[in-house]
């Protein structure tokens, strides 16, 4: 028997919604045929926007979405993609495959997105090639009311009211794909490309994101900071971080999706687990420059990255998603819950058909892989209060460089005074009996969904259904406590009215 201890009376922080963001990069299929198809296609849409893919996300309360990067941010103009489709200038996406992008989808594309999603934005700004009075520009042309060279541009082209941006990227991995820059060096183009950056509306601020650290490059976090911080409060509302469940630790031969092993799952799932001692590791470093904690961490790009799926574009990024993801999904959002308190973003990588994606598409048909599904469940923090909470485990695997805990957990309180409960179980062959103590309450009623199959499950176009979120009745409520026993490979939600 394992045991959850709940204290409903000590709240530990406020989990934003922004926990559960996506991460849109015209990357692969995850823009062109992932979420937009044109308003010529065959394909049910609204102004471009393929229709199934919008009321899938919906369903998920996408709370931001990040674009266009991602890698492209960087090598992303956006003049380019502004103005009449048939001549928008066309360029080479060299990052990515080596594709032709042709523009079509830009920024009115994008922030129709946003409406149709009802998503707070977030746009990532080109720091690597771009020029300061082409960021200043451009949000210059987003967000101004009034009289200006910009503002009277976008209203030229179709769009007379500004938009709004809630967060704006000032440039992407400029350790590497961004620009191969010295972490001081970076600091300084932050310093001078945020300030023109402005709010021009001081109702619908734009909080500023800092390009932060590679996993656990704990010296850019120090060096960004003691260049950056002495300017104060308002220069930097949020520091980025990156990064990726690589299964194999080698970039060259990352594993596949869906083919694995025993060991590989628990490898898989200890990589991830890292993600709990790497933001430890940069709030410490934040701590001592930011105590009050008045800087976030925005974990902008998370998730599994394996080798792509057989036959189709290495540059595309295109992968598969099994039960192991789904895992995945629930550690590392539990993980960003119990953090909250510098937290107050994260988004995961990607949307659509890339890396991890929530949603894969197949011309007409689209389905929703168990990462969508842990989403769906975890969306009930959103908003929330975290509670003080914390469970007994064990170690767990088949070797003992690999061994994981078998189970994780969180737990908020929403504004109508109901618990919610998530919980993983991380063992691939036991069911364990789990008691729930609640300090100083009695539980009134109880209800749960359960995502679980064999690890290797996944969906596919031909069984769309294989993996889903599915209702768990085996729950006993007696006085203060719940008892059950939570089956192995496994993500729960258990709503609680106490």
């Amino acid at each position: 028997m394992f045991k959850l201890y709940i204290n409903p009376n000590v709240k530990k922080g406020h989990i934003n919604p922004e926990l559960q963001g996506n991460f849109s990069e015209h990357l692969g299929r995850c823009i062109y045929e992932g979420v937009y198809v044109g308003e010529n296609s065959p394909i049910k849409n609204v102004n471009g926007m393929r229709c199934d893919v919008v009321d899938a996300l919906k369903e998920l309360n996408l709370p931001v979405l990040r674009w266009p990067g991602g890698c492209f941010a960087d090598e992303y103009h956006w003049k380019d993609g502004i103005g009449p489709k048939e001549t928008r200038k066309k360029m080479i996406n060299t990052h990515w495959g080596g594709v032709v992008e042709d523009n079509s989808f830009g920024t009115h594309e994008f922030f129709e997105l946003a409406r149709q999603l009802g998503t707070k934005t977030y746009i990532n700004g080109n720091v690597g090639s771009g020029t300061v009075q082409e960021m200043s520009e451009w949000v210059e042309y987003m967000t101004f009311e009034g009289v200006s060279p910009m503002a009277d541009l976008r209203t030229k082209n179709g769009h007379k009211d500004p938009w709004r941006v809630d967060y704006f990227g000032v440039g992407n991995e400029n350790w590497g794909c961004g620009g191969n820059m010295r972490p001081e060096y970076y600091a300084d183009l932050y310093r001078r490309y945020q300030t023109y950056v402005r709010t021009y509306d001081s109702s619908k601020p734009i909080k500023k994101v800092c390009g932060g650290p590679n996993a656990d490059d704990y010296e850019w976090t120090k060096k960004v900071l003691a260049t950056c911080f002495d300017h104060g409060n308002g220069f930097m509302d949020l520091l980025s971080l990156h990064y990726y469940t690589v299964p194999t630790g080698v970039w060259e031969k990352k594993g596949s999706a869906t083919e694995f092993d025993d060991k590989l799952w628990y490898q898989t799932l200890k990589k991830t687990l890292y993600m709990d001692e790497i933001i430890n590791g940069h709030t410490a470093i934040m701590d001592e420059y930011d105590p009050n904690k008045k800087i976030g961490m925005s974990i902008d790009e998370w998730g599994t990255w394996y080798d792509v799926e057989p036959g189709t574009n290495p540059g595309f990024l295109y992968q598969q998603s099994t039960m192991r993801d789904a895992l995945v999904a629930g550690i590392n959002l539990n993980i960003f819950n119990k953090h909250c308190d510098r937290v107050k973003m994260a988004n995961i990588a990607q949307l659509v058909n890339v890396l991890q994606a929530v949603i894969l598409t197949e011309g007409d048909k689209m389905i929703k892989t168990p990462t969508y599904h842990v989403f769906n469940m975890y969306k009930y923090h959103q908003d929330n209060e975290l509670l003080d909470s914390y469970i007994e485990t064990k170690e767990i695997g088949v070797e003992d460089r690999n061994m994981v805990p078998n189970l994780t957990e969180s737990v908020s309180v929403d504004k109508n005074g109901k618990i919610h409960i998530t919980l993983t179980n991380l063992s691939i062959s036991e069911d364990y009996d789990i008691e729930g103590v609640f300090a100083e309450s009695n539980v009134k009623s109880v209800k749960a969904q359960i995502v679980t199959n064999d690890m290797k499950a996944h969906n596919t176009f031909d069984n769309p259904d294989v993996v889903k979120v599915e209702s768990f009745d085996g729950i006993k409520a007696s006085g203060n406590k719940l008892s059950f026993k939570m089956p192995k490979c496994s993500v729960m939600h258990i709503e609680v009215e106490a």
